[in-house]
């Protein structure tokens, strides 16, 4: 995979160096931080569209919740928190003097601000979000440690998985009616396949649901090369032993037994990495301020995890090619305003769609994925009102949970992951070829 990206003007050689050398180290380092390690997440949701195969009784699918006194008093302080230890509802805020000994809120907190943390806590942002969020009070959320539930193949396959994705791809990408071939890699039945050649409907459409389809297309790409370095090989005497799969990885992403479309897939998860990117760099002001603090209860650990996420923000922000979102929704204002709400519930929608895997190992991590993603977008379109932020107290035109936080940067984490196991691939497939000659 090489060359200059679609829709941006920046190269792929370019992204492998600055992932490898720059991000990779970082943001591994950080996703093993106690503030990023721990997501809270319902995998007991009902599916909103059919009704469900029932789960997946392999046991590499099952996810172990984390027990309550693992959690760092600091996470689990308060129902929602946000960024702080001030959390969602006005009860809790009446305990401000309470939160300030924690460390959690600047010590000079005026009667301003607290109104301001009122004002935040009612304030409504469900227009901004593109994902359904989990209800973190639920008594059926739970804190799932990351690092010991890695995103792995488990063996979920079939019809159920399948049709997971059909609806991703069918109903929500954009698809022109004229289109009859599943867009969906996973499709059993493909019907008169064209491979590479196909893809001309794309080039009809507008920026704005080429972009859409990318992403997607970016994310399905990024899960599978997951799945191909992350493989059961064998299983002795109860023992397995995971690594990476060259057959496999050939199967989803050769030119050859992909008719050339395995390429195309990769590019669309450069893409997903520039957009993802992007979104760090716009957002870095929000954590810049010297009332967000990364709380946990363990006062230098926590400045230590700022120091490196605002570390990779930097670099984030260093890089010269980034995708300009400025491009997107630019129309007249009535076409655009209705465009951005159809692109946003269209991706709501595959969130949805997320409660309805069957594994809940890959029902957690699809989860946190979209929600990382959705997340990224919110940023990208609300660079007013980030522009605009106080310096000392919340601002009620643009916040972002802990939960949202958790999975925009694990989930970047995941596609700058995808992105060095590429690099890996293509080493063992140079090993493979000359073991064959």
């Amino acid at each position: 995979v090489v060359g200059v990206l679609d829709d941006c003007l920046c190269d792929i050689t370019s992204i492998d160096n600055f992932n490898t050398y720059k991000i990779f180290p970082k943001i591994k380092q950080l996703q093993e931080r106690d503030y990023f390690r721990y997501y809270k997440v319902n995998l007991k949701r009902p599916c909103p569209f059919w009704a469900e195969d029932g789960h997946c009784s392999i046991k590499d699918c099952h996810v172990e919740p984390c027990p309550e006194s693992k959690i760092p008093v600091g996470i689990k302080a308060g129902p929602s928190n946000k960024y702080l230890k001030v959390a969602n509802n006005t009860k809790e805020l009446q305990d401000c003097e309470q939160a300030n000994k924690l460390g959690a809120i600047n010590n000079t907190l005026s009667n301003q601000s607290k109104e301001a943390f009122i004002d935040w806590a009612r304030y409504d942002d469900s227009q901004d979000h593109f994902c359904e969020l989990d209800d973190e009070r639920s008594p059926a959320a739970q804190y799932v440690d990351l690092l010991l539930n890695p995103e792995r193949y488990t063996g979920y396959k079939g019809s159920s998985a399948w049709r997971v994705w059909n609806s991703i791809y069918e109903e929500n990408c954009f698809k022109p009616r004229s289109v009859y071939r599943p867009l969906n890699p996973l499709a059993p039945s493909r019907g008169e396949d064209d491979g590479e050649s196909f893809y001309t409907w794309l080039e009809g459409l507008c920026l704005e649901k080429r972009v859409f389809y990318k992403l997607i297309s970016g994310l399905h790409a990024s899960i599978n090369l997951h799945l191909c370095a992350n493989y059961l090989l064998e299983e002795t005497w109860g023992k397995p032993s995971w690594g990476h799969n060259i057959k496999e990885f050939k199967r989803r992403f050769d030119p050859v037994e992909t008719k050339g479309e395995g390429p195309r897939r990769l590019k669309n998860l450069y893409f997903l990495y520039l957009i993802e990117l992007r979104a760090l760099s716009k957002v870095a002001p929000y954590f810049e301020r010297s009332i967000v603090d990364l709380y946990t209860g363990n006062v230098e650990d926590d400045a230590d995890t700022k120091s490196l996420l605002l570390s990779i923000f930097q670099d984030t922000k260093s890089f010269p090619m980034h995708f300009n979102e400025k491009s997107m929704f630019a129309g007249n204002k009535k076409g655009a305003k209705s465009l951005k709400e159809e692109f946003r519930l269209h991706f709501k929608n595959i969130s949805r769609i997320m409660d309805c895997v069957g594994c809940d190992k890959c029902r957690l991590w699809g989860k946190l994925q979209t929600q990382g993603l959705g997340t990224a977008l919110k940023i990208l379109f609300s660079e007013k009102e980030i522009q605009k932020l106080p310096e000392n107290s919340p601002s009620k035109g643009f916040q972002l949970t802990r939960q949202e936080i958790v999975a925009l940067l694990n989930a970047f984490g995941r596609l700058s992951t995808s992105i060095r196991e590429l690099q890996n691939f293509k080493v063992l497939l140079q090993h493979s070829r000359c073991h064959c000659m």
